[in-house]
This record gives C-alpha cells, sequence and structure tokens, in this order.
C-alpha cells in the first residue's frame, strides 16, 4: 500500500504556538557567495545603512534594482534573482513587488526590511538526513551506482529516500525544529537590524537603545507567525502583547528590542519542548488526534492517505511501479512535496503555490500549475513536465524537464546530463489552474537557464574543498526530433470539463516542425500498412515483429509507467 501523508506539527492545546515559514528556508536560499553573511551584523549592518541611504523617502524604504547590485556587489543579473526570489517567498500580495507583473517587476523598488531578513538566512544551512543503518536495504532499493557516490558515501540523500523509511528522511517535525534552532541563535541580530536607535534618557546620557516599532516588528513575519491547524495566522503584532490593543487611530509607541527577544526566545523555546513531546509520543506508539490520517482513493483504486491540516505540505512519498493521481478537491493545501518515488507516473493536476520533488528515480512527473516556485533535488532519471512560475535544479542526473515557465530555470549544485524542453502536454482545467495561481503562457523561459556553482552552501552534504568556483554543468536543449507530446488520460471525461484543449504554451518553431513532421511520417506509415498485400502468415510475422519494437520502445522511454493505472490491484 503507498502513504501520502502530511506531517505536521500542531499543539495539543488551545496554545498558540510560534512556527517558521517553510518557504524562505525551502524556496528562498540562493548559492551566491557574495550573498552569505556568516559574521552576523557586522558586515549586514553597514549594507543596511548604505541601503536605507540609497532608498525612497518614504515610510516604508525600498530601493531598485540598481542600488541592491552595487551597494551588495552582485551583477545586475544576480540583483534580478535575488529580487525575483524574494518576490517569491514573501507571504504578503500586498507588498508591490508581489503584486508586480513579470514585465513590471525590474522596475518594482524592493522592501529594505525584507531585503536585510532574506540576505540574513542565506547563512542558514539545511537539516542533514539522518545516517541510514541498513546497507543492505538501501543496495536493495538501488542497486546501480549513482554519480553522486563518490564523494556522498554513504551519506548521499538518493540512498536516504530509497530506504522506502520515514525514520531516515527528516520529517517536518525536524525541519520544522531545525528552522526554530537556527532562528533561536541569530534572533537577537535579526532584531538589531530591524530596530531602531534612541538615544536614553536619565543618567546615561547620549546612550543609545534599541526599540521596535509594529511595522517593523510585522516584518518578521517573512520568517515566523502564529498559527494552528485550521486556523488563521495571526498578525504577529496581534499576537505579542506589546502592541495587541493599540488604538488603530494612534500610533503605537515602540517597544525595547529586549522586552521583544525576551518574548519571542520563550515562546520559541516552548515550541521547541512541545515538538519534542509530540516526537517523543509518536516513536513510543502513543496516538496523537493531529495524526490521524483520512482515508483518499486515486486514480488506480488505491487506497492513499492523508492528513487534512492548513498548515504543512502534503506528501505523497513511496510510491512505485505504479500511477497516481491527486487533483484540486484531493489536496488540503497549496503546497506539495513528492519523496521518494520510483517507476512511476504521478499527475498533481491542481493549483499549487509551492512543490518540491526529491530523491525520486526513473520516474515522470506531472505538476499542473505552480505560482510561486518549484525545486527538483537529488533526483535521476526523472521526467518533470510542469507549467510555473520558476524552478530550481539541484543535484540531479540524467533528467528531463519538460518546462512552460516565467522565469529562467535555475540550475543548482552537482548537476549531469539535464535536457530542458518545452511544455508538452495538457488537462481540461489547466488554463484555469494557470489563471488562479499567475502564470502567463506567452512567456516561457524553458531554453535560458542560470547556472550557479556546483557547491550549495546550504546543503548540509557539501562537496569536498576545492570545487567552490567550478561552474555548474548547464541543461542542453532537448533534441526538437526526440520531442513528443505527453498525453494525461481523460480520467474523468463528463464529471468535470475544463476549457482547455490543447498546449497554452506555443512551441518554438524547430519543435512544432519536428512534431508536424513526425505526425506526417505517421500518417505515411498507416497509409502503406493499409495498401499492402501480405499472406495471413506474413501479417502474423509483422504484427508480431511490431509487437516486439514497441514494447522495447515502452521500456526504453518509460512509457511502460502509464500503463501501470491499467493494472488490477
Amino acid at each position: 500500500m503507498t502513504d501520502c501523508t502530511e506531517p505536521s506539527t500542531p499543539s495539543t492545546s488551545s496554545t498558540l504556538y510560534i512556527h517558521p515559514r517553510r518557504e524562505p528556508f525551502e524556496h528562498g536560499l540562493i548559492p551566491i557567495p557574495k550573498l552569505i553573511f556568516t559574521d552576523g551584523v557586522q558586515t549586514l549592518g553597514p549594507l543596511k545603512d548604505k541601503l536605507i541611504q540609497r532608498s525612497t523617502q518614504s515610510p516604508n524604504r525600498r530601493v531598485d534594482l540598481l542600488a541592491v547590485s552595487e551597494i551588495l556587489q552582485i551583477s545586475p543579473d544576480h540583483a534580478r534573482l535575488v529580487i525575483d526570489t524574494l518576490s517569491t517567498v514573501l507571504d504578503t500580495n500586498s507588498d508591490p513587488l508581489v503584486a508586480a507583473e513579470l514585465s513590471e517587476v525590474d522596475s518594482v523598488d524592493v522592501d529594505v526590511c525584507d531585503l536585510v531578513l532574506f540576505l540574513y538566512i542565506q547563512s542558514y544551512k539545511r537539516l542533514l538526513p539522518r545516517t541510514h543503518k541498513d546497507s543492505a536495504s538501501v543496495a536493495d532499493v538501488w542497486p546501480s551506482t549513482s554519480a553522486f557516490d563518490g564523494y556522498l558515501s554513504a551519506l548521499s540523500p538518493l540512498q536516504f529516500v530509497r530506504s522506502n523509511s520515514r525514520r531516515f528522511i527528516p520529517s517536518q517535525a525536524d525541519e520544522e525544529a531545525h528552522q526554530l534552532s537556527y532562528l533561536q541563535k541569530h534572533l537577537a541580530n535579526i532584531l538589531s537590524l530591524l530596530a531602531d536607535s534612541v538615544e536614553e534618557e536619565g543618567e546615561g546620557e547620549g546612550e543609545e537603545s534599541l526599540v521596535l516599532t509594529m511595522e517593523k516588528l510585522d516584518h518578521l513575519e517573512f520568517l515566523i507567525y502564529f498559527g494552528e491547524k485550521g486556523s488563521e495566522r495571526i498578525p504577529l503584532s496581534l499576537a505579542t502583547p506589546f502592541f495587541a490593543n493599540t488604538d488603530p487611530d494612534m500610533p503605537a509607541a515602540p517597544v525595547p528590542a529586549t522586552q521583544v527577544l525576551d518574548w519571542l526566545l520563550q515562546n520559541i523555546t516552548s515550541t521547541l519542548e512541545n515538538i519534542s513531546e509530540r516526537v517523543s509520543a509518536k516513536e513510543n506508539g502513543l496516538p496523537s488526534v493531529s495524526d490521524q490520517d483520512v482515508p483518499m482513493g486515486d486514480s488506480c483504486g488505491s487506497l492513499m492517505k492523508a492528513s487534512a491540516t492548513a498548515r504543512g505540505p502534503c506528501f505523497i512519498e513511496g510510491i512505485s511501479k505504479s500511477s497516481y493521481l491527486k487533483q484540486a478537491s484531493d489536496l488540503h493545501g497549496s503546497s506539495v512535496k513528492v519523496v521518494n518515488c520510483h517507476d512511476s507516473v504521478i499527475y498533481i493536476l491542481a493549483p499549487l503555490r509551492y512543490a518540491t520533488i526529491y530523491g525520486c528515480s526513473d520516474a515522470t512527473i506531472v505538476l499542473g500549475a505552480v505560482g510561486k516556485a518549484v525545486r527538483v533535488e537529488h533526483c535521476e532519471r526523472v521526467h518533470v513536465i510542469t507549467a510555473a512560475k520558476r524552478i530550481c535544479i539541484a543535484n540531479c542526473r540524467e533528467c528531463a524537464f519538460f518546462l512552460g515557465v516565467n522565469q529562467r530555470p535555475l540550475i543548482v549544485g552537482d548537476n549531469h546530463k539535464l535536457q530542458v524542453a518545452p511544455y508538452n502536454t495538457f488537462y481540461s482545467h489547466l488554463e484555469e489552474h494557470m489563471n488562479q495561481v499567475g502564470i502567463q503562457a506567452t512567456i516561457n523561459r524553458w531554453d535560458d537557464p542560470v547556472p550557479l556553482g556546483v557547491v550549495d552552501p546550504h546543503d548540509s552534504l557539501s562537496h569536498p574543498a576545492g570545487v567552490s568556483d567550478v561552474q555548474a554543468e548547464c541543461a542542453t536543449c532537448l533534441d526538437p526530433d526526440q520531442f513528443t507530446n505527453f498525453l494525461i488520460p481523460n480520467w474523468f471525461e463528463g464529471e468535470s470539463s475544463g476549457s482547455t484543449k490543447d498546449n497554452p504554451f506555443p512551441l518554438p518553431d524547430a519543435y512544432m516542425s519536428s512534431q508536424r513532421r513526425n505526425n506526417n511520417n505517421l500518417g505515411e506509415i498507416k497509409q502503406n500498412l493499409r495498401e499492402t498485400q501480405l499472406e495471413d502468415s506474413r501479417k502474423r510475422e509483422l504484427a508480431s515483429a511490431l509487437h516486439v519494437y514497441f514494447k522495447d520502445w515502452l521500456y526504453a522511454s518509460g512509457n511502460i509507467r502509464q500503463l501501470y493505472c491499467l493494472q488490477g490491484d
């Protein structure tokens, strides 16, 4: 039985716990060495002052792309990447940067506070997967050699995830605790970057102290929030005791930063203790109401499980040698993680905000419309088909990406033999889903990837020393003669119909010409077969030969996976 579970960390009481926002840590890290400041405020403090000096003189100080490029001493292309990425992980649609059309992003200024927080967390290092103790089970699941084995050895995520055991993959609770611990360690520095200096009155004249206004505190919502299962997130300034009863017509008095720091650290400690208690209870086999699963059905009739929660992505995990479908009505959230899936075809035909594909092999994964970001990491021989605002590909081998993307694909880390191609499929509700999440079919940057260095400084599984400046291997464009349309079965025809009748992304001329040529060749072959006069014995030999070649093609191309949903349980 396959399992689609959604790990969550809700409280077991009415207490509201503080939580890190996953999106900046999962989709907002850019491996550009000049942006990674490990000395806290020593470098970022002066940079913030320079940004403020260049900012517009408005209540919310903002800077343009040129200022970001010059002050951070990065190229205009990298400055554009910073602003694009920041807009992807901001949590508010009211910010002009988030609301801007793609053609307007270069001309929209970025908020200095948001930018400084974004730059600060570039020092975050992802959680190290747990060591696998059973090498025999790993070998059984993944017998072939891997390009990653030379430097990752037994620590390769390709081996962790292929253990078919959740015990060796960081759970959502593990990741949340890791992110909270990082914030706990750095919160004093982060608040000092947001705070304003004021001169103290009294005996110590000339001394300055740091205070936080309600507006500055709300910027912390980029990193943390209050809210629990099934509830709306509470604005940070309302969750704190400092500004909760503020008169909206009267400006709230600033609060000493030390008081805010103490209060936030208390809340982080309480959340970490709560996570530890629940993880311990689960490991001891104690039931938890929040972890109960709700059965759901997939396209092939197998029983799936998913827990409905307002927080955390839906996990689709451990699918092997099967076909799997999820539609919008099946998902209880706007984020999906596809983990540890092999030799399968997975359809997620829904409007999403974020999607992650991790540790999969020999699979075809179709993502509907992803309005914020897709991340594909540590995968081998996987075909990914997606319409998305942006995609980041990290540490993958022999994968093909059929893309309808509005921003340039980002190629990060140590990749081998990647191919990119134009988007090649559709389903009836595709254009409706694209409109919901803001993807434009008239803009497709599939063939303009941005390669960064082979070392991802955010990855705990780092490479050996000496390769930090090596240029990453970029993706090549798929030969137009090898381009084919991917057919998505219409399982629910009659139940729900959409307006999409064809691929909404226009094909480049070379791919369109190849497609027409292939169709013409197929028509000629069919005509020749119909007109050929053969004896019955010869017809049987021809049919047998065609059957053999077709079977070989199914396996060689990976299209055999699409037949799994026709198999009985």
